[in-house]
């Protein structure tokens, strides 16, 4: 990984915040090739600064795209329900809605109708784990003119914004999470990612408020396409606490969007962010294809020391190569 150096040699990574409370993008910097330890200082801690950060114009192949995810940790392979990967590549994960659609019998569109609120589609990656992953890596193969954009939220920034009377509530509360939690039922019986997903149920108890491993923050662990109920409560109860902490989450202010071209990466603290995969590629020959790579995660903790347990499903570890 080259990044330019000025005179007298230290090294010159730039960085440029976007938004108010989340995101930067990185400029000077070719993640290609190997990296130096403070170039990949240098980036952690503006991942860890901005909890999103964007690079544009690189060229990455699959093994170039393993290979940069590998200096931040141990790989995760590419995801519990993703049946084919790329060949020789196990650790990616690649986003493409229309051979999604043509696997499993189902559209986006068609799906989006069964979500059971209207923040349904956010989400941290693989909650339903026990250790979600910690980092993730996207980066954009092919868009389209139009559409396709995702959103981030700063899970820290959003719980920093709940009133200080409601905080110690929150702090001693777990929630479940469990696969697709987010969406009812479908009557569609040719959805058989649907069926894929029952045939390998996946559940943790995470604390509904997680501590930072790496920087003490607290931020809010819900988000509602996976987390199911509050541990201990009533459903109504439940329910009513878990509108108001997706509400304040998808709360603008605390979001920044990524207008993804050819060759864009972007990389994520999955332990203090959730996202929003775009809704608008209904439209015909809207191609979009990404790829993702995941970097292994901790146990998320809770301000009072209490571990997230899991439920079904085994700890999300290093792919075997």
């Amino acid at each position: 990984m080259a990044c330019q150096r000025p005179l007298d040699g230290t090294l010159k990574v730039e960085i440029r915040k976007v938004a108010g409370y989340i995101g930067a993008e990185i400029t000077e910097v070719d993640l290609s090739g190997p990296a130096e330890e403070s170039a990949i200082a240098a980036i952690r801690k503006a991942l860890l600064d901005y909890k999103v950060i964007f690079f544009r114009d690189q060229h990455l192949g699959h093994a170039e795209h393993v290979a940069f995810a590998r200096q931040f940790g141990p790989v995760t392979a590419a995801h519990p329900f993703s049946g084919e990967t790329p060949d020789g590549f196990p650790e990616i994960l690649s986003v493409d809605y229309k051979k999604t659609e043509d696997r499993y019998g189902v559209t986006a569109t068609q799906r989006q109708r069964t979500e059971v609120g209207p923040y349904s589609g956010w989400h941290s990656d693989l909650t339903p784990m026990v250790n979600p992953p910690a980092i993730c890596i996207l980066r954009a193969e092919t868009v389209p003119s139009y559409g396709g954009d995702t959103i981030w939220t700063n899970l820290v920034a959003a719980y920093s914004g709940i009133s200080d009377p409601i905080k110690p509530f929150l702090r001693e509360l777990s929630a479940e999470h469990r696969y697709l939690a987010g969406y009812q039922s479908s009557s569609n019986d040719d959805d058989q990612y649907k069926a894929k997903v029952s045939a390998k149920p996946l559940a943790a108890l995470h604390p509904v408020v997680r501590v930072h491993p790496e920087t003490g923050e607290e931020g809010l662990f819900v988000n509602p396409l996976f987390t199911s109920a509050i541990s201990g409560l009533s459903a109504r109860e439940s329910q009513h606490i878990l509108n108001l902490l997706f509400e304040q989450i998808a709360r603008p202010a605390y979001t920044v969007r990524f207008r993804w071209s050819a060759g864009s990466v972007a990389m994520w603290d999955n332990r203090a962010t959730a996202h929003l995969a775009p809704g608008d590629l209904h439209e015909p020959g809207l191609e979009r294809v990404l790829h993702r790579v995941s970097v292994v995660g901790d146990v998320p903790v809770a301000p009072n020391g209490r571990l997230s347990t899991a439920i079904a499903g085994d700890p999300w570890l290093e792919v075997e190569r």
